[in-house]
């Protein structure tokens, strides 16, 4: 071998023994260099930033119009007013201590701490999602989730129209989302560092994709509790009290379903197949409860109505809502027609036997159809359903869990619910006089008519 035969060969060995640390060295350097944080995926972060404005679109102009076709025309600006105003107030009480309270940092199974006034988030803060790894911005999460607390407040409403004072309403908007609101939203949704700061209900392991017991449970215990303490409109089950304009009401459907899109869809807080899964199922259990509850109508002796077609809507847009990400589209239409219909038999026969003014049926469909979904979740879990339950899915577990959590849910929404009511009625006298209630509240609460002609 030549003397450059030999060169070569020995730089050639020098080159393999480099080459084969590479490994080494790469792992050493990627060890030396933090790994980056978590960029929110532009895509993620659009979807969610549409439904936080589909949420909004529920609130304004569809759950005021819902609301205002149904009560009779003297009180239509009085319900628009009572939806905008609460909603109003809901989104500054959440910037100021709101999201501190539900989501801003650990603290206890029942409560957040830190955050106040949003301190400390920044353009560039962020917060986790489902998927590791996976971020959206965190002014567009509080900005979703504020919605939520402002619809929910909004939806207690309906079992009050046409006797509670404007000012009673507001008293009751603060005290109850602060004791009551906030509260259930951190034990229902929020994960923390460590058992002792994870929400209480969230710890159990129970399914809540996206509000039956934050949103439906919560509004209708709480509207049943203050019919009771604000009492029976006057002339109730007696005068005829028939919605004034179903055209409006179903306005307010069309808006309230297409807004749910955004709450049930958004609620997968990524643009990806499990917000697919909600957006199917948000179609599928609606469809089924406008039909079942308008068969069950039918089935009760009465002529299917658009009114109960409506009402249905909302039936099954409450029951599926627990389980939008966590059922099968078979799964969520069996959820729809069984939510048709009891809730449907509930508002038609019972109610009318229990005696209690309800006004439009905020605890008959919301209160009853966001038990059914809650319960039921964990049945639609199952595979047999199309859900997305593994193979050490266990039902009878789950169905204890989902049953503790609702009890927990309604035994704190009444207890606070009641407490709010009542400091209400004590610094406003919470109802109107008969005098303004015969008149109507758009007159005697705000000096304007909806309608002047």
């Amino acid at each position: 071998m030549t003397f450059a035969n030999k060169i070569a060969a020995g730089a050639g060995a020098v080159g393999l023994s480099l080459f084969a640390a590479l490994p080494a060295w790469a792992q050493e350097a990627a060890a030396a260099v933090p790994a980056a944080d978590p960029v929110p995926n532009k895509g993620d972060t659009a979807w969610m930033m549409v439904s936080t404005v589909l949420v909004m679109a529920m609130i304004v102009p569809g759950l005021a119009l819902f609301y205002g076709g149904l009560v009779r025309t003297k009180n239509m600006a009085s319900v628009l007013t009572q939806v905008l105003a609460v909603a109003a107030l809901a989104m500054i009480l959440w910037v100021m201590y709101g999201y501190s309270l539900a989501f801003g940092g650990d603290a206890n199974q029942f409560i957040s701490a830190g955050k106040l006034f949003l301190a400390g988030v920044t353009a560039d803060s962020t917060v986790a999602t489902f998927t590791d790894g996976v971020v959206i911005p965190e002014f567009v999460f509080i900005a979703f989730q504020m919605t939520f607390s402002a619809i929910t407040v909004a939806l207690v409403l309906g079992g009050l129209v046409e006797r509670m004072k404007f000012s009673a309403v507001m008293v009751f908007a603060i005290v109850w989302l602060t004791i009551v609101y906030y509260p259930i939203a951190h034990m229902v949704w929020y994960l923390g560092g460590d058992d002792a700061s994870t929400g209480l209900i969230f710890g159990w392991g129970a399914l809540d994709f996206a509000g039956g017991t934050v949103v439906h449970i919560n509004a209708g215990i709480a509207a049943l509790v203050g019919g009771f303490i604000i009492g029976k409109r006057t002339g109730y089950q007696k005068d005829i009290m028939a919605p004034h304009s179903l055209t409006m009401t179903l306005i307010g459907t069309g808006l309230l379903w297409v807004g749910w899109f955004g709450f049930n869809a958004g609620s997968a807080l990524e643009a990806n197949g499990s917000a697919g899964l909600a957006l199917i199922n948000t179609f599928a259990a609606t469809a089924a409860g406008v039909l079942f509850w308008m068969l069950t109508e039918r089935a009760l002796g009465h002529k299917g109505s658009l009114l109960g077609a409506c009402s249905g809507a909302i039936a099954g847009l409450v029951a599926v809502t627990p389980a939008a990400g966590n059922s099968g589209p078979f799964g969520a239409i069996l959820l729809g027609a069984i939510a048709g219909v009891i809730c449907c038999w509930f508002v038609m026969k019972i109610k009318p036997k229990l005696g209690f003014d309800d006004s439009l049926d905020v605890f008959g469909i919301h209160g009853i159809g966001g038990l059914i979904g809650s319960v039921l979740t964990a049945v639609t879990m199952l595979p047999a359903l199309g859900g997305p339950a593994g193979d050490d899915y266990v039902l009878g577990a789950q169905l204890g869990i989902q049953i503790k959590s609702v009890l927990v849910a309604v035994a704190w929404s009444a207890v606070g619910s009641a407490i709010a009511f009542y400091i209400a009625k004590a610094v406003t006298g919470g109802r109107v006089s008969e005098e303004v209630e015969r008149e109507g509240l758009d007159l005697g609460e705000h000096g304007e008519r909806a309608y002047n002609y």
